[in-house]
């Protein structure tokens, strides 16, 4: 049976309309040292919005409001598995991030200012059109 997985990413944006982003640890497996937005994998029975919010607390420890479904996309990997990925919006209610060990720097941006970085096409494309 080929593996179906659920990912899920938020675009949140401070008061003055800079959005949270992060880059990935020297570590991390997958495109380390780019940069990223809070999520991760949904698990097994997990409501996705429920699932979004843990996220968000597990990586940048801050709270939101208005998380609105963006996007949702599907596509197969270079394994022939079967990716959802679910993007969302978010207000930051608070904005005091403390970083999980998966990122080792967090900075407000423009949206031009995240797409000059290194990122995946993916999530420029997310930005694009948050």
């Amino acid at each position: 049976m080929t593996k179906t997985g659920i990912a899920q990413k938020a675009v949140i944006f401070n008061k003055e309309g800079k959005l949270l982003a992060i880059r990935r640890s020297n570590t991390d497996p997958h495109r380390p040292l780019t940069w990223d937005l809070p999520g991760g994998d949904l698990e097994v029975n997990e409501d996705p919005r429920e699932g979004m919010l843990r996220e968000i607390q597990e990586e940048v420890a801050i709270e939101v409001r208005n998380l609105k479904v963006l996007d949702v996309t599907s596509r197969r990997n270079d394994k022939n598995e079967l990716w959802i990925g679910i993007s969302y919006t978010a207000e930051a209610a608070t904005t005091d991030v403390v970083l999980s060990y998966e990122h080792d720097q967090f900075e407000w941006l423009t949206k031009e200012e995240f797409l000059a970085r290194e990122s995946s096409e993916k999530l420029r494309k997310t930005v694009v059109s948050a």
